[in-house]
Parts: structure tokens; C-alpha cells; sequence
């Protein structure tokens, strides 16, 4: 329901256009996959060297956060 709602399509509509799909559009959705996927890695290699050189240490905070979490369980 809420699927409909935010893209406008459901499983059996997506299901039909993909059996209808030519093989240009198969090809199109590869490159914008490939594209996102390169894309989204870079940014989050660049962020994570922005953190470093900036002195956060996120291992660091996260082992915390997660020490303090569990010691605050008992």
C-alpha cells in the first residue's frame, strides 16, 4: 500500500513491464545501477577521509556507543 502510494506502481505492474521490457531498457537500468553504485562508493570514500582528516574516529565512537549500551543493560 504504502509502495503504491510513493511509486505509483505495484509487484504486478512491475512484473508486466519487466516482461515487456526491451533489452535497451535492461541495458539502461544496468548503467544507472552501476552509475549510483560508483557514485554512492566514492562519496562515502571521500566523507570517510573528510572524518579522518578532520580527527573523528567513527570505530572509536561506535565500539563506545556500543560498550556504553550494553553496560547499561545491567
Amino acid at each position: 500500500m504504502v509502495s503504491e502510494i510513493l511509486f505509483g506502481m505495484d509487484e504486478s505492474t512491475l512484473a508486466y513491464d519487466l516482461q515487456r521490457a526491451h533489452s535497451a531498457d535492461i541495458w539502461f537500468l544496468r548503467a544507472r545501477f552501476w552509475f549510483w553504485g560508483i557514485v554512492g562508493s566514492l562519496t562515502s570514500f571521500v566523507i570517510g577521509q573528510a572524518f579522518a582528516v578532520a580527527g573523528v574516529n567513527t570505530l572509536s565512537i561506535a565500539w563506545g556507543g556500543l560498550t556504553d549500551f550494553w553496560n547499561h543493560l545491567w
